[in-house]
């Protein structure tokens, strides 16, 4: 069993980012700039960004973080969401979410210019990425195929089970895995909550992404010996006799499936640290196409 190690890999990808960017500045030229817009006083938001803009520093990049209250309105969001679309000096940007629930958060995400949208979420960029197209891929999906590439695991021709289908990770990956590539070329099956007999799927599966939030969802018997398991779930569950009160686990009954899996990734340090250092390439990509 090979385990998936996301954050050193994570690290790697920063490595080759903070060269690349030495390389823009060495020649004069402005570094990479991203913006991040937190609404309200999120506690897990909060320290997500936090971590953002820590990678920006050790990569050389420009960062702005842009704190509006609690009770800013749609209007007043949209307002400044214009105000950093005309902003020349900004690479990319994202709105944090969840918002505040008296904003739209559709509305929000269509606002922004698919030019700066490095998390990848417009409408534009998921149906360039769905054509195969030049684009921004969202952040998660980007990180969980540089995982595959960079640990060479075989796609071709292989089952795909891809538990999940939010947009923000289950449909986006299981448009990728499949589509034609050294990496891809794979036969995607995507389940959901009214998937019947899922346990029949995920033991032909060859590999497993699940997205689900649901902590200790995939268990040994459902899958078979040599399975690749991508665990995305992040939960938080309570815990009186851990320090902090709490663990932090994925959707992977990982003691038990990691018995029979030939590569997985672990949660925390899988695919969690991949998205942050996925977000910063999609800045460095939008320096490069809208220089």
């Amino acid at each position: 069993m090979v385990l998936i190690d996301g954050k050193a890999t994570a690290n790697q990808i920063k490595n080759e980012i903070a060269e690349e960017v030495k390389a823009i500045t060495s020649k004069g030229e402005r570094a990479p700039h991203l913006a991040a817009v937190l609404v309200g006083n999120d506690g897990a938001s909060l320290t997500y960004v936090g971590s953002k803009v820590r990678s920006c520093e050790k990569v050389g990049f420009d960062s702005s973080l842009i704190r509006l209250p609690e009770e800013t309105t749609e209007q007043e969001l949209l307002a400044k969401i214009e105000e950093l679309n005309q902003d020349e000096t900004l690479d990319g940007y994202i709105v944090q979410l969840p918002l505040p629930k008296h904003i739209d958060e559709e509305k929000v995400l269509l606002a922004i210019d698919p030019k700066k949208d490095v998390d990848g979420f417009h409408p534009s960029n998921f149906g360039r990425m769905a054509l195969e197209l030049e684009t921004f891929i969202p952040a998660t999906p980007f990180g969980i195929m540089q995982l595959i590439e960079r640990y060479d695991i075989d796609t071709q021709g292989k089952h795909v089970v891809v538990i999940g289908r939010s947009h923000i990770v289950g449909r986006p990956i299981s448009i990728l895995m499949s589509q034609k590539g050294a990496y891809g070329n794979a036969t995607v099956t995507v389940a959901h909550s009214r998937t019947k007999d899922l346990k029949a799927l995920t033991q032909q599966a060859d590999i497993i992404v699940s997205a689900l939030g649901i902590p200790g969802f995939v268990t040994a018997d459902m899958v078979k010996e040599g399975v690749v398991i991508i665990d995305v779930g992040i939960t938080r569950v309570e815990d009186a006799s851990k320090e902090k009160g709490y663990y932090i686990t994925g959707d992977v009954d990982f003691d038990s499936v990691a018995q029979k899996a030939s590569y997985i990734t672990p949660v925390p340090g899988g695919v969690g640290p991949m998205t942050i250092a996925m977000l910063l390439k999609n800045t460095l990509l939008a320096r490069k196409w809208n220089a």
